[in-house]
């Protein structure tokens, strides 16, 4: 089981630095025990802290890193040299020969078979496809090394 003591050690593993994080230490420390299957109300009696709070914190946390992730990829989709806007009815079948025809016309390798391609923005695009039908606008977004990003604008 993890100690307290131990989350000093796992945070410097990771090169968590709070100056530069989206997290906050104490955040963080919750996230770490978190992901080492500590229950909340262990991590809260650590902490000397309620399980609410530590509720609180971890609800936060992940609520930082998601904004983090959004972020990332709105600034990986304004550098994609390739952007693909995929309106609502379209067929997801189709997307993969608009992606490649777009990265032909840019000069740009896509790393990925049109199957994988399907999968791929199915996951990342969630609620915004159900079944083979595109439900909500999606941006697909090709980096210059071939990388698909997805988002919902």
């Amino acid at each position: 089981m993890t100690d307290p003591a131990d989350v000093d050690d796992i945070l410097a593993s990771v090169g968590f630095d709070p100056e530069t994080s989206v997290l906050t230490r104490r955040q963080a420390e919750v996230l770490a025990l978190r992901e080492r299957s500590l229950a909340q109300a262990t991590i809260a009696e650590w902490l000397g802290t309620s399980r609410a709070n530590v509720s609180s914190i971890e609800a936060s946390a992940r609520e930082n890193v998601a904004k983090a992730h959004e972020t990332v990829a709105f600034a990986e989709a304004l550098r994609a040299p390739v952007r693909i806007a995929v309106e609502p009815g379209t067929d997801l079948y189709d997307v993969p020969q608009r992606v490649y025809s777009a990265c032909d016309e840019a000069g740009v390798k896509v790393n990925y078979a049109a199957p994988e391609l399907m999968k791929l923005v199915s996951d990342a695009a969630g609620d915004a496809v159900r079944g083979r039908e595109v439900r909500q606008d999606i941006l697909v977004g090709v980096t210059s090394d071939g990388q698909v990003r997805v988002r919902k604008p």
